[in-house]
């Protein structure tokens, strides 16, 4: 088996796709005879600085040997978007089994989707694994294209996606979908198919608004159902389809961490005790700190994750969380909380159980006293508080959430969970 990683070709104002270019490659690898077992979708950490949107690198696990591979990758580097600065295409070619991956280039993998590499460090493991590197710019992509080729070994939670691409000369063009078509189809999808809309917002979260060679993507558990969904949307003609199987949907960059022990540019999994009231502040993002007897960190639910801020809204001082986010200038961008355990009550001032006034302060510990009935109670008292919130997990909806980040409704979390649709 070979393994062919490609990164870094697509640009963030040019468009271009490095999906598009894997699916090329697969479509001529097949066409000389090849059988293609695969194609990998990983998205990296994307909290990396020189990312595109998605932060996606591509594998193909093809019977070509490595030279014909190599030979057909480099003809196709020829589609990366190398007019932008930024982009630096890289392409490694294995001669490995994908579950027999060296170990150190699977933990390559996972630390790229968790942390930060060099492209020095890329250059150096390849060379050492034996690997064929191509490489164009300043070879950035070959971080990318190396962790594509581990992440078989080291992932083990997979998802697929679906996509259909457009027409070459409608590239950049407003694309004509049918939204009600699309509506329709998720929900007839859902829950297998997930994240193809946002109900609430309106949004047709499938179809990107960039001038990419995407007409719209399909994120299924269960790849048997791409069809039924991608047949019922009425769209321009797709000039091409093809499925990845991804890390999409698996939540595959979180950490467990603790936080006194957060760095920035990673994500985590964390709790703590809400220690500061839920604050909305200029721009209409909601920030509130959470922490413990060591440490604090401030959390926020940024203007994009909608109706999830009202959520966190609802927080109160005192109630136990796990969150889940990525920490960039020392705050945490929530993706999704638990609720561990609420605080249900409050101190306040007793009422008179004659009179049914509110008492009022007899003197500094001295308790309380009814000024016309003359009772009188030793101090304050517990009251119950009506909440909105109830334990279990709360996300951002389908329009605010990460490609990597896991959507309660696939399931596997650790308490009851209030999907958003």
């Amino acid at each position: 088996m070979t393994l062919v990683g490609l990164d870094d070709t697509d640009s963030r104002e040019l468009g271009m796709c490095t999906t598009y270019v894997a699916a090329r490659l697969a479509e001529r690898l097949e066409s000389a005879g090849h059988a293609v077992e695969r194609t990998l979708l990983v998205r990296l950490n994307p909290a990396v600085e020189h990312k595109t949107r998605g932060n996606a690198a591509l594998a193909i696990h093809t019977d070509a040997d490595p030279g014909s591979a190599l030979g057909l990758a480099r003809d196709l580097l020829d589609l990366a978007e190398v007019d932008d600065p930024r982009t630096n295409p890289g392409v490694v070619v294995a001669d490995c089994e994908p579950d027999d991956a060296p170990q150190a280039v699977a933990d390559f993998a996972r630390a790229a989707v968790r942390d930060h590499h060099e492209i020095s460090a890329a250059r150096e493991l390849a060379a050492e694994s034996g690997f064929e590197t191509l490489a164009r710019g300043n070879g950035r992509g070959l971080i990318g294209a190396l962790a594509a080729v581990g992440a078989w070994r080291a992932f083990g939670d997979w998802t697929y996606e679906h996509i259909a691409y457009r027409e070459r000369e409608r590239w950049g063009d407003e694309r004509d979908i049918d939204l009600d078509s699309v509506f329709d189809a998720a929900e007839a999808g859902y829950p297998e198919a997930w994240d193809t809309v946002d109900r609430v917002e309106g949004e047709a979260v499938c179809v990107p608004h960039t001038p990419c060679p995407i007409l719209y993507g399909i994120r299924v558990d269960d790849p048997d159902v791409v069809g039924d969904v991608a047949g019922a949307i009425a769209s321009e003609s797709v000039a091409r389809e093809h499925l990845f199987v991804t890390n999409q949907g698996t939540d595959a960059h979180l950490r467990d961490g603790t936080v006194e022990s957060v760095a920035e540019g990673r994500a985590y999994r964390l709790s703590g005790t809400v220690l500061a009231a839920p604050e909305t502040r200029e721009g209409g993002h909601v920030f509130f700190d959470l922490g413990d007897d060591d440490a604090r960190l401030e959390c926020a639910a940024f203007e994009p994750t909608k109706r999830f801020r009202d959520r966190v809204r609802a927080l109160r001082v005192g109630d136990e969380l796990t969150v889940c986010g990525e920490v960039s200038a020392e705050t945490l961008k929530l993706e999704k909380f638990a609720v561990r355990d609420l605080v249900e009550t409050e101190l306040v001032t007793p009422d008179c159980p004659d009179c049914g006034r509110s008492m009022k302060s007899a003197g500094r510990d001295q308790g309380y006293r009814c000024r016309d009935c003359g009772t009188s109670a030793g101090g304050k008292v517990e009251q119950p508080i009506e909440r909105d919130l109830e334990r279990g997990w709360y996300e951002v909806p389908p329009c605010a959430r990460r490609h990597i980040a896991k959507p309660l409704v696939r399931g596997g979390f650790d308490g009851a969970t209030h999907p958003e649709r």
